[in-house]
């Protein structure tokens, strides 16, 4: 009986215990070592180093490649009348003009090689280091493509580049010719039909017995002379017609091209790895790419107060190498900076009931 009463008190004073030890969820304490929900936890603050701007791409060797010549200033593009050849071209060759403020610019394409097409319709506006026309590099170039990822990075001009062909010769010092941008599908203009030399040309200005023009448009100067051959008038511009063939250079995508040194063997098709340097800062601010939102121009980062808040500013950027980026202003170097930055504001979705982002 003695043992069968004890066992009893046992078993009550076990079921006590677990009632005691049931508390509701308002009572728990806190897990220890978890902070609070939106704590910054990872913190930096911007240091000063060298920074060097450096990509590496695939590329190949390839004959007669395709590259782009860009608008000098922003203007107005006026081509020259001027059909592709065969034969690469002994010095610069002038291929249109932009016009600015009552001036030409002329657009040359390198001696060296050859016409390929028109990027723009004649007389278009265009921007300051637009691609306006294509040429053909004589001979054997190195192309790379690029991916869209590293346009920004080396959309820049480009300050050296250095390539070595796999399993051949290198490194060697590549020189970089056009532009990097994408270009369009180009367009050769059809052959000027013949004219009466003493009637008006298109513009309205008189036009000698060479086909050049007598004075620029717009200021009755003199102006930018073409040549007789080229069927070039004194503004750079054609006779007007802007029509064209299927003839002209295939489109692009994004791309690098250059020329290596004579003494440098190329087989065509032969891979090569290009070093790419666009661009190279001494003593820049920096921050890790992951403390900031962007990066080309204009950027944001996250400020962290004495209290742990966050405090979102502008930054303006420079040049990255891929794990930190240049702050050229917006910061002093002082403060501290939220790591990862903040994020880019949700995108507003499209209900159809009209609004931004309705069908028009």
């Amino acid at each position: 009986m003695e043992r069968r009463r004890l066992a009893r008190l046992g078993v009550v004073a076990a079921a006590g215990a677990l009632l005691c030890g049931c508390t509701s969820s308002a009572s728990r304490p806190a897990t220890p070592g978890l902070e609070p929900r939106g704590t910054v936890l990872t913190t930096v603050k911007p240091t000063r180093q060298d920074l060097t701007n450096q990509v590496s791409l695939n590329g190949k060797v390839e004959i007669d490649p395709v590259f782009g010549v860009v608008a000098p200033v922003s203007g107005e593009i006026r081509y020259v009348n001027r059909q592709p050849s065969a034969k690469p071209a002994t010095e610069p060759l002038w291929v249109g003009s932009v016009w600015r403020d009552g001036a030409p610019n002329r657009v040359y394409i390198p001696a060296g090689s050859m016409f390929a097409g028109r990027l723009m319709g004649d007389h278009a506006p265009v921007t300051a280091g637009m691609p306006v026309a294509s040429a053909k590099h004589a001979g054997y170039g190195i192309v790379a493509d690029i991916d869209s990822s590293l346009a920004y990075r080396i959309s820049g001009s480009v300050q050296t580049v250095r390539g070595q062909i796999k399993n051949g010769p290198g490194p060697f010092p590549c020189q970089a010719i056009g532009t990097i941008a994408a270009l369009p599908a180009g367009t050769i203009p059809e052959p000027p039909a013949a004219t009466n030399p003493s009637a008006p040309s298109a513009g309205g200005a008189p036009t000698a017995a060479g086909g050049t023009r007598v004075g620029g448009p717009g200021n009755g100067s003199g102006g930018d002379s073409g040549d007789a051959s080229s069927g070039g008038s004194s503004d750079g511009s054609s006779d007007g017609s802007s029509g064209g063939s299927s003839a002209g250079s295939d489109a692009t995508g994004m791309r690098l091209v250059c020329t290596a040194p004579g003494s440098v063997k190329l087989i065509n098709g032969a891979a090569v790895t290009l070093d790419v340097v666009t661009a190279k800062a001494a003593h820049a601010m920096v921050l890790p790419v992951e403390a900031v939102a962007g990066v080309q121009g204009k950027g944001k980062v996250d400020i962290v107060g004495p209290d742990r808040t966050r405090r979102t500013v502008d930054v303006t950027l420079g040049i990255t190498d891929g794990k930190v980026i240049e702050i050229r202003k917006g910061l002093t170097g002082d403060e501290t900076i939220a790591v990862p930055g903040p994020d880019l504001p949700t995108a507003t979705p499209n209900t159809g009931q009209g609004g931004p982002g309705a069908p028009g």
